[in-house]
């Protein structure tokens, strides 16, 4: 009983949480009006940051809190109707896409199975960031590995050898990545 009132406080917590965030290109927004139920609707929200209504036209939602986005629509649909609207808005769906565009990364290039940004978790470091990555493909420079890191505005490079790391030589020598890290695994030469 007490995990289904803990698991009831934070939905509603989460929920609470939501409204009051402002809403995004691409999220799914539920609107009702009570006193006319065939203007209920469940739409997206534009490239362009508008959503269509009925009686409204064109109106901006992104930008605006699920809160902001009732007032505008009431005072609109108000010269339509008589007495008090009552509409809510509701955040249906955020949009996953824009919200991981918005988390930081760190990109993995070259000589690994899956080349490609990665999110850059706390305490992440380029071993870890590699094998997220798939591992090494067999025609890896693993003692040649970059990590280029932007320091004050100058690019730094950093050396990594992953030889090195995977016996055991230098186990603290593992680099910690940064945010817009970026890991350069160089193909390997003719003798390496």
């Amino acid at each position: 009983m007490r995990v289904l009132l803990a698991l009831l406080f934070v939905g509603v917590f989460l929920t609470i949480a939501h409204a009051q965030e402002p809403l995004r290109v691409g999220d799914r927004i539920s609107i009702s009006v009570w006193q006319d139920p065939k203007l209920d609707r469940v739409l997206v929200i534009g490239p362009d940051g508008y959503i269509g209504f009925p009686l409204v036209g064109q109106i901006k939602a992104s930008g605006l809190t699920p809160r902001a986005l009732e007032d505008q629509l009431r005072s609109r649909l108000a010269k339509n109707y008589t007495g008090e609207l009552d509409v809510s808005v509701a955040l249906a769906a955020v949009n996953r896409e824009a919200e991981d565009e918005l988390r930081p990364r760190v990109y993995v290039s070259g000589e690994v199975l899956r080349p490609g940004p990665y999110p850059a978790r706390p305490a992440i470091n380029v071993a870890q960031a590699i094998a997220l990555a798939g591992g090494l493909s067999p025609f890896a420079a693993r003692q040649r590995i970059q990590v280029h890191r932007q320091i004050r505005g100058v690019e730094s490079i950093l050396l990594f050898d992953y030889n090195a790391y995977e016996v055991g030589r230098d186990p603290n020598y593992n680099i910690h990545l940064q945010r817009g890290d970026v890991i350069i695994v160089p193909e390997r030469g003719l003798f390496e």
